[in-house]
């Protein structure tokens, strides 16, 4: 097996983890959400802890979800202007985008690391052992991910059709 092989193989499973841990915060977010409107409404005891618990979920969804995203290329874009140039401005504005990406997952790397580590000491009031940094772990996390993909893409290729990615069938409209 080549290099580049075992490298998409990582990256694969590197996806599987990212959408196991996106879907599970997902999942947990369903969960605590009614669980603290029904002990408020219905109890009448309010719980401090679901919503601050909600948020620390959607900061790893959002940002590790984030990650399996941008390696599926399911992101939002604008291909309007790509669609209307040549091959060779197409081919420099993709490069372009790519180095973008660099430097926006380069920059959650490093500062999102600095903030992990400025925040280490604090804690929420509803988690008191819980270090804010810890909230925090996924911008970096999301962004080293991130890195790897793009490598991935540049280095190895797109994701082969074999990936997981295409695993989904097209969904009909009726």
């Amino acid at each position: 097996m080549t290099a580049k092989a075992r490298y998409a193989r990582a990256m694969e499973a590197l996806y599987l983890a990212c959408i196991v841990l996106s879907g599970l915060a997902i999942v947990v977010i369903t969960l605590i959400i009614p669980f603290g409107v029904f002990m408020r409404y219905v109890m009448n005891n309010p719980q401090s802890w679901p919503e601050p618990a909600a948020v620390v979920m959607m900061v790893m969804f959002s940002f590790i979800g984030g990650a399996a995203v941008f390696r599926a290329n399911v992101h939002i874009a604008v291909e309007a202007l790509l669609n209307a140039v040549g091959a060779g401005t197409r081919r420099a504005m993709l490069v372009g985008v790519d180095l973008c990406m660099a430097a926006m997952a380069l920059f959650m790397t490093g500062y999102g690391a600095h903030l992990c580590v400025i925040t280490w000491n604090q804690s929420m009031a509803e988690f008191p052992g819980l270090p804010v940094g810890i909230v925090y772990m996924p911008i970096p996390v999301a962004g080293a991910l991130t890195l790897l993909f793009l490598f991935e893409r540049v280095w190895a290729g797109p994701p082969p059709r074999t990936s997981v990615m295409y695993s989904d069938g097209e969904a009909e409209l009726e």
